[in-house]
């Protein structure tokens, strides 16, 4: 998906007002906006306190975020769609390319990873943006078109990345964080509402 293409979201971070009152969770390298009934999960790495994996529940079903960093040319969906796909193909998974609201992406159906034999519906999405690109992996009822889909559609397309100045190997993933309160005269404490990470909307649940 070419920055054209992702015109209704998810955004850069450069793309976002800060003034616009918006209640963002701040997890490093993904802005997440407050929306009621979303259940926003982490799981963390106990020895570098780093958040590995970041889902997104709401209504039943679940999307899973990550983002990378990506060449300024893009083109990057394009690899992954292939490794992806040869992926679920060699473990026994069953998958199609299609277009949906975010562009090419794949509809599956893969092995669950408690390791379990009965296949399970998913839905991979990938997003391009500058220098970086977004994976989202939707799951339950969400991984076939629908309202419940449709919600969890609209979570994603507010989301903003934080891609950061520094230079990264293509294809590493983005630092994520835990949310921290920033407090008033701190440094970036006008760069985005701070969100008090144990407050309803969304709840946050911590896995490690």
């Amino acid at each position: 998906m070419t920055n054209d293409e992702r015109s209704g979201g998810p955004w850069d971070e450069s793309d976002i007002d800060f003034g616009d009152g918006v209640e963002r969770v701040d997890l490093g390298a993904l802005l997440v906006p407050a929306t009621t009934g979303m259940d926003l999960q982490v799981q963390v790495d106990e020895q570098t306190g780093n958040v590995v994996q970041v889902t997104l529940v709401m209504n039943g079903s679940a999307v899973q975020v990550q983002p990378y960093a990506a060449p300024r040319s893009g083109g990057m969906w394009d690899d992954v769609r292939v490794q992806i796909k040869n992926s679920i193909s060699s473990s026994g998974g069953l998958v199609e390319e299609v277009d949906g609201p975010f562009g090419v992406e794949l509809r599956a159906q893969v092995h669950p990873s408690d390791g379990g034999k009965t296949l399970q519906p998913a839905r991979f999405v990938g997003i391009e943006g500058n220098r970086w690109f977004l994976r989202a992996v939707f799951l339950g009822a969400a991984a076939r078109p629908g309202p419940e889909a449709q919600a969890l559609e609209e979570v994603v397309r507010s989301l903003a990345v934080v891609r950061g100045a520094e230079a990264m190997p293509v294809g590493a993933p983005i630092p994520m964080r835990l949310p921290e309160t920033t407090e008033p005269g701190a440094p970036g404490a006008g760069r985005k509402p701070a969100v008090d990470p144990f407050a309803r909307g969304p709840e946050i649940t911590e896995i490690r």
